[in-house]
């Protein structure tokens, strides 16, 4: 199979834990987060290029055009995770047809392993596409408006969803267009597919292939990425 370009959404403000500092330039392990996931997905034979979706006003991108002798690419993002995936998509080199699987991968999630995109790869491109993910194991609850346990929820056929996720590039397009169109924040590509009568399949991958969202991911994921490859 061709080599596929991915897709990283990284225009989000994500200040939460580093006060002015968007989330995928905080550091990790020396240097900033996204550096360390561009590098990971640079450094896989399967993928082609990079694509990131930035903010308009994003004065910290170090201006990378190449990792891994791979092109890097840059576009401006939007408001919502779904605005920059589609301004990726369409800022796309011409020679990636609509017909063509891409991938789409968080900017904050440095720590995925080679082989699990290579098994997405291999799984999701004989049907619609799919993404990686994991069966849900722990016991599930249902909270009130005071933060009680009302109801243990059914945990089987629950996945939790990770990135990368691969669709063909005009299907999610349109996907994307027709949710953004209907007013509906998706909250992953996989969501807007389902919504457009799609059925991605799931691909199970290493469940430490954690997105960096709190002061306390930041420590583990240092700790993973000297772990995992």
């Amino acid at each position: 199979m061709t080599p596929l370009w991915c897709v990283i959404p990284a225009a989000g403000r994500g200040t939460r834990v580093g006060g002015d500092c968007p989330k995928q330039y905080l550091p990790l392990a020396g240097r900033a987060l996204i550096l360390h996931t561009l590098e990971r997905l640079a450094g896989h034979p399967r993928i082609a290029g990079l694509m990131v979706a930035l903010a308009a006003d994003d004065e910290r991108w170090p201006g990378l055009d190449h990792l891994a002798g791979k092109p890097v690419l840059t576009t401006t993002g939007g408001g919502e995770r779904a605005d920059s995936v589609l301004a990726g998509l369409r800022a796309l080199p011409g020679g990636v047809g609509e017909g063509e699987f891409v991938l789409v991968h968080d900017a904050a999630r440095p720590c995925v392993r080679a082989a699990d995109i290579e098994r997405l790869v291999e799984v999701a491109s004989v049907g619609e596409g799919g993404l990686l993910g994991a069966p849900l194991r722990d016991t599930l609850k249902r909270a009130d408006e005071r933060g009680c346990s009302i109801l243990t929820e059914p945990r089987e056929q629950r996945w939790r969803a990770f990135t990368p996720q691969m669709f063909r590039r005009g299907q999610l397009v349109a996907a994307i267009e027709a949710a953004v169109r209907d007013g509906v924040i998706v909250s992953d590509e996989a969501m807007a597919m389902e919504r457009a009568g799609h059925a991605p399949r799931l691909v199970e991958g290493a469940e430490d292939n954690i997105k960096v969202t709190t002061a306390a991911d930041f420590a583990l994921a240092e700790f993973l990425l000297t772990r995992t490859t």
